[in-house]
Order: structure tokens, then C-alpha cells, then sequence
């Protein structure tokens, strides 16, 4: 047991070497890092969980969120090199399942969405980067290698390699292919699309392209031999002229009126 505390400690040390290049030393890690605190705590709580020592247990990991601000239910599964940067405010519900090489940012949570028993909570696969602020919701699935955006809120599936963004979460590119440069800081990949901007982009595009049309329309009326029906810079209002016409109509028939009393009253 205590060659596996000792490899476990290596792995999570080592992991924050490659995810953090603030880390300087292993002893820095050691002392000053919260997240690695909150995951050795949730090791050892999670194993009295397994033994049925439910209260030292939750005991533990209550003790762990008053130090670290990092919530993680002893009951939860979590892979290896498990990682989460920061740390505060993190909370992993009791039926989460997380996979290997997984990193959680400030903020995340993975929660249930029922009072029923059972899984509730989300299950991450391998190779998995949460960002900021993130909510995974709900007994759903998370492929591996899939990165969330931050402050993204995911209550449905996310297929392997995807890249999901927004409120509710939308999946904005799949079977991504890892960047050059190894990790992606905050669950952001390089040039990530907005599908907001592109919509508003699309509809910018149209509203171009009928315009053009109109512009070659009017100038193709002259050439044609048709002569417009009024000038191209003056607004034609049908209703304007249709209560000019009526008022027009309602002159004329009070000047009758006006004359027959007139000749009445004479006669």
C-alpha cells in the first residue's frame, strides 16, 4: 500500500509539471497546490468509502472543501492523473465518473439533475479538459479527448474529439485533432468558432447578396426598355395615397352636399 500512495503522489506531482508551467518544484506542488491536495484527500476518502466507512468518509472530504474549496464526493470514480488547476469552487457529485488524464478548471461542476437514487451525475472519458466554469449535467456522457468550453452548461451527449461551447452546450467541431502544441489551456482550441458570430455572420452575408441582386435588377430595368413606375428615391407609401384619395373624395362630396343646402334653403 504504501509503494501505491507513493507512485499515486509521483503521478499527481508529475502531471501538474506537464499541465502548469507556473509549478517550479515538486515541494512547491506538494504545499501550495489545492488541487493536488483535494485529489490525495479524495484518495483516501474514497477508499474508506469503499469499505462501507461511510461517515470518516464523508468526514474527510468535508474537512477537504472547508480547506481547498474543492468538493468531490468520496463515492465518485476518478482515473489516474486527474488533475484540477486552481481548484476553487470544483464539486464532483457522488455517481461522477472521470476518467484518466482528465483536468478540471476552477469552477466545474458535475451534478445531478434528480433526487432519485442511482446515477445521476456525468461520466467523463479519457483525456477530457473541462474549462472555467463549466456545468456537466445530468447522467450524460462525455467522450474521450473532448474539450468544454468554459462557462459552457452540457446536459446532453458529447461524442469523442468534440469541441462543445455555449449555453445549453453545442457541439461546434468533432474528431478534432490535437494541437501542436499539447495541451489547451481553459478547454479553448486554437481559433475556436462562435456558432453565435457565424449566424450572425450568415445573415450579414444574405442580407449582401440580396442587395446585389436589387442593385442589378434596377439597372437592368433601363436597358430592358421598361420605364420604372416612379423614381428610384422616392418612397411610395399605398397608404398614404389611399387616404389622400379618400380624403380627396370626401371633399367633393361635402362640396355637393354643401350645395344642394344651399339651394334648398334659397328655394
Amino acid at each position: 500500500m504504501t509503494r501505491d500512495s507513493s507512485g499515486l503522489i509521483r503521478d499527481n506531482i508529475d502531471i501538474v509539471f506537464e499541465r502548469d508551467p507556473a509549478a517550479r518544484t515538486r515541494w512547491e506542488i506538494l504545499t501550495t497546490y489545492p488541487g493536488v491536495h483535494a485529489v490525495l484527500a479524495y484518495r483516501l476518502a474514497h477508499r474508506m468509502w469503499r469499505r462501507r466507512w461511510y461517515w470518516p468518509a464523508r468526514a474527510v472530504s468535508h474537512l477537504t472543501r472547508w480547506l481547498t474549496g474543492v468538493e468531490i464526493h468520496p463515492g465518485a470514480e476518478i482515473g489516474r492523473r486527474f488533475f484540477i488547476d486552481h481548484g476553487m469552487g470544483v464539486v464532483i457529485g457522488e455517481t461522477a465518473r472521470v476518467g484518466d488524464d482528465v483536468t478540471l478548471y476552477h469552477g466545474v461542476t458535475l451534478g445531478g439533475t434528480t433526487w432519485e437514487r442511482g446515477r445521476r451525475h456525468p461520466s467523463l472519458g479519457s483525456d477530457v479538459v473541462v474549462g472555467a466554469g463549466a456545468k456537466i449535467l445530468g447522467p450524460i456522457e462525455v467522450g474521450s479527448g473532448s474539450r468544454i468550453g468554459s462557462n459552457a452548461v452540457v446536459i446532453r451527449d458529447v461524442p469523442e474529439n468534440a469541441v462543445v461551447v455555449g449555453i445549453p452546450g453545442r457541439v461546434v467541431a468533432k474528431d478534432g485533432q490535437r494541437t501542436g502544441e499539447g495541451f489547451d489551456a481553459y478547454g479553448q482550441k486554437e481559433r475556436m468558432p462562435d456558432p453565435v458570430a457565424k449566424a450572425v455572420e450568415c445573415l450579414s452575408e444574405h442580407i449582401h447578396s440580396v442587395e446585389r441582386r436589387l442593385e442589378q435588377m434596377e439597372h437592368a430595368a433601363p436597358e430592358a426598355g421598361e420605364a420604372p413606375e416612379g423614381p428610384a428615391t422616392e418612397w411610395s407609401c399605398p397608404i398614404g395615397e389611399e387616404a389622400g384619395e379618400e380624403a380627396g373624395q370626401g371633399g367633393e362630396a361635402d362640396a355637393v352636399a354643401s350645395t344642394r343646402d344651399a339651394s334648398r334653403s334659397g328655394n
